[in-house]
């Protein structure tokens, strides 16, 4: 058609109309809508030399084209995710423009948003693949160059997997160049992507979606490149023999309570099953999961409905479900042996405990996910010290869930700590609120011109402490950025999680209690005067088991005690459990004369079934598993019944005990002390016959053959395989009368503060110390004398005097005794005779 337009110039004007008319329509949208970036600071969606006003001039001529389309469908502006961290902005938008560059036949570029997303790896596949286009002499990046990225990558998953099917990156090469062979050599800066690459980078966008990933890894971009199911890496995938049948399988889990929930009418949980199994069967992708798969038996079986179980029976047997459940073995038992039918269509798969070692290799292939989760950091320590410290500490539970939540909770405190405001913040804030408070207090009285200035230094406050939280959070950033710095949860935080759970103090975590250790017996002796043999015995037992030595099967230490009493037996078992677990309050404590009977055995592991008290559990057992760091005292053991001690056989030598449900409680980390008086007449024989008020020095042979004497005494009354099983058997010596004046002195340091607790302040003579000696010493009877002395002696007197006002709060007291032997109380404040000797004080 001469002077007339050819058929190529009626194509663009028939273009070029529309799209004049769709750019009119859209100016003014434009106008009124904020695109965003898709991310603060990034590369903003569109990208060009930013004259995006000529869409007929690309549509019509190549050449002229100015404006670069730079997303996918589905790619827009609100994609605005946060960045993988360890990528720099400088190597994202390098990749970005290396990719998205328009050369060749139906090219756009790729989007920015979704390169933002892209993991290191997933970049390097990408690089990798332009290389590989470069290698083989072609201007463009297909699915067969990204399929030789993804094995070349080496490291991620994608790789891994390939690798699992036997694709080496040699013998894809040789079944590229078969297929498509070299190019002419002649390759552009910028290498586009074909359309078909591009579909896989769209679908690995929605596969990441489906997963619920804010990234794009190389598993993504395999995932995609399977999808897309055609094109050169299809075939190569072929010709080299890997079976990608399994790689689309997805794992769906059925929710039984979401499955019931609703169903009002007799019909509609059969209904919905129905439609589950129908969607099923229509993929052959599909692997059912149902956890607590004993569920199933009695779901939905309503008014002689049949329930889930008999409902999915037939496409099991058929095969043409594919199930995995999930339940405990008691539950199994319980449930599923019970139904033989539904029994023999599962195949039962035993998943054992893991030991440490795999609970550590666990760890290490979870610490990335919960790095992201928390924004922080994990030790090799940290890891290694939950594995080993939830496995010694944390009985009821198993490897690896204890080890994960002590990591989990520990990235979460760690991240509280770190995420509150810092030191001179918080001083601000506090005089923030100072001046608030004070500000509404001047509006309420209308003292304006007040209020005013009080508004003003809140703004001003309130701008200082938004400075010092941005400077925190810069730096914090760069430290982030650098690698070097930001939160850290160390071996030390992972301790501490443990001693929240557990009752136990930080410091008996920690490994650093040499000093404390080697200085036991002062420790303890600040409660227990004299019994130098059990005090040592003791020590050495702990500082065994504090380093390591003792057998991990056993409990701590096992002892018996016997001598007489009022000795300090039960004292020394107070003192250990105040210092080695912290409190008194953490000894369990059994009066074995409860227990002489054959029938209240069963009160210590609980009643058996069928009987009253069976769900109550067993005070012993029930105890230990409350509280499995403690020291448990057997008072006056041998009152107990014969029975007794044939149950406790098992604690002492495997540190366990099976309670009436048929659980195990864990006793190694419980230290067992037993007392009893058998044998103390002959240590009150012999104390009289050798003198024991002689020094230690010069009765310590005549000490041995009491010992042996008691010993031999034990060994009449107790069964050889329970005294064989006990760590020491101590004996304990009669109090001398020096002994006897040093626990005075504990007992009326103990009124002394009780006093002082009432503003009284209180000072005994010397006299009054012999008359409570005196009064109070008993061979035979130990200590126990003494309390009643010092409640006869001192605090009757004391009620006296402070009933009948003559010693009120404020006051001083000296308590003496006269020539005549009787108590006298005096108030400080009236004054003192001369001939009163000098005051102990407190």
């Amino acid at each position: 058609m001469e002077g007339g337009l050819g058929a190529r110039g009626l194509l663009c004007l028939a273009l070029v109309i529309p799209l004049l008319f769709l750019k009119k329509m859209a100016r003014p949208l434009v106008k009124s809508a904020v695109l965003p970036d898709a991310v603060s600071g990034s590369v903003p969606l569109f990208q060009g030399s930013g004259k995006a006003r000529k869409p007929a001039n690309m549509t019509c001529s190549r050449r002229s084209s100015q404006l670069r389309f730079l997303g996918f469908t589905g790619l827009k502006g609100s994609n605005d995710l946060h960045l993988v961290p360890g990528l720099s902005k400088d190597f994202r938008l390098a990749v970005s423009a290396s990719v998205s560059a328009p050369k060749g036949k139906a090219s756009r570029g790729v989007a920015v948003a979704m390169f933002e997303r892209f993991t290191e790896k997933a970049i390097k596949v990408i690089m990798l693949a332009q290389e590989e286009a470069r290698r083989l002499g072609h201007n463009f990046v297909g699915t067969e160059q990204i399929l030789l990225g993804l094995i070349g990558e080496g490291t991620g998953i994608a790789a891994k997997v390939l690798k699992s099917m036997g694709i080496n990156l040699k013998d894809a090469r040789i079944e590229v160049e078969k297929i498509i062979g070299r190019g002419s050599g002649f390759v552009a800066v910028e290498i586009p992507f074909t359309p078909r690459a591009k579909r896989v980078l769209e679908l690995s966008l929605e596969e990441a979606r489906q997963l619920g990933h804010n990234y794009i890894g190389s598993e993504h971009l395999l995932l995609g490149l399977l999808r897309e199911g055609e094109g050169v890496a299809a075939r190569v995938l072929e010709n080299l023999g890997a079976d990608t049948s399994n790689i689309r399988t997805q794992v769906i889990t059925l929710d039984m309570g979401l499955l019931v929930a609703g169903t009002k009418y007799r019909g509609e949980f059969e209904e919905r099953i129905k439609k589950l199994m129908e969607e099923i069967k229509q993929s052959d992708e599909i692997i059912l999961f149902i956890d607590e798969v004993h569920t199933l038996i009695g779901a939905g079986a309503a008014e002689g409905a049949i329930d889930a179980a008999n409902i999915l029976k037939p496409a099991l047997a058929r095969g043409e479900l594919q199930c995995i459940g999930a339940t405990t073995l008691d539950e199994y038992r319980k449930h599923i042996e019970k139904d033989p039918a539904l029994e023999r269509r599962f195949q039962p798969v035993k998943v054992p405990e893991p030991t440490v070692d795999e609970t550590i290799d666990i760890l290490r292939g979870l610490r990335e996910r919960y790095e992201i989760h928390h924004k922080l950091r994990y030790t090799d320590e940290a890891l290694i010290a939950a594995a080993h410290l939830s496995y010694q500490y944390i009985s009821d539970r198993f490897l690896p869930d204890k080890a994960i939540d002590l990591v989990d909770e520990a990235g979460s405190r760690v991240r509280l700590r770190h995420a509150q405001l810092p030191e001179d913040a918080r001083e601000l804030d506090k005089e923030l609120r100072r001046i608030t408070k004070e500000k509404n207090e001047a509006v309420r009285s209308q003292d304006f011109e007040k209020a005013g200035e009080l508004r003003d230094q809140e703004m001003e406050l309130k701008a200082q402490i938004s400075a010092l939280v941005d400077k925190g959070k810069e730096r914090s950033q760069a430290e982030s950025e650098a690698g070097e710095g930001g939160p850290v949860v160390t071996e030390a935080d992972i301790q501490h999680i443990v001693s929240s759970w557990t009752g136990i103090p930080v410091e008996k975590v920690s490994s650093d209690e040499s000093d404390r250790l080697l200085k036991m017996e002062e420790t303890l002796h600040k409660r227990v005067i004299g019994q130098d043999e059990a005090v040592k015995a003791i020590s050495r037992a702990i500082r065994r088991a504090r380093v390591g030595l003792k057998n991990p099967n056993r409990p701590i230490a096992s002892f018996i005690f016997s001598g007489p009493t009022g000795v300090g037996k039960s004292e020394l078992a107070k003192a250990l459990a105040a210092y080695y677990f912290g409190s008194e309050e953490a000894m369990i404590r059994l009066d074995m004369s409860e227990f002489m009977e054959r029938h209240t055995v069963s009160k210590l592991i609980g009643s058996p079934p069928g009987y009253v008290g069976y769900t109550e559990g067993g005070q012993l057992t029930e105890a230990v598993r409350r509280r499995p760091y403690t020291v448990v005292l057997f008072d006056e053991i041998e009152k107990a019944h014969p029975d007794v001690f044939n149950m406790m056989l098992q604690i002492l030598e495997d540190g366990r005990l099976t309670d009436s449900k048929g659980r195990t409680v864990d006793f190694k980390n419980t230290l067992l002390i037993m007392t009893s008086n058998v044998g103390s007449s002959v240590i009150e024989k012999g104390g009289r016959r050798i003198g024991f008020d002689l020094d230690y020095d010069e009765k310590d042979s005549s000490y041995n053959r009491i010992k042996s004497l008691v010993t031999e005494e034990l060994k009449q009354y107790f069964r050889p395989e329970f005294l064989n099983r006990l760590d020491e058997m101590i004996v304990f010596r009669q109090l001398t009368k020096l002994e006897v004046r040093e626990i005075a002195d504990i007992m009326l340091k103990e009124v002394f503060e009780r006093l002082k607790v009432k503003d009284i302040e209180l000072q005994v003579t010397e006299r009054f110390r012999d008359r409570v000696v005196e009064e109070g010493y008993s061979p035979s009877y130990g200590a126990r004398p003494l309390r009643r002395a010092i409640m006869r002696l001192l605090e009757d007197s004391m009620a006296e005097k402070m009933l009948a006002g003559e010693i009120k709060e404020g006051d001083s007291a000296i308590v003496d005794v006269d020539a005549d032997g009787n108590v006298t109380v005096l108030n400080g404040r009236t004054g003192l005779p001369e001939q009163l000797p000098p005051a102990i004080p407190v």
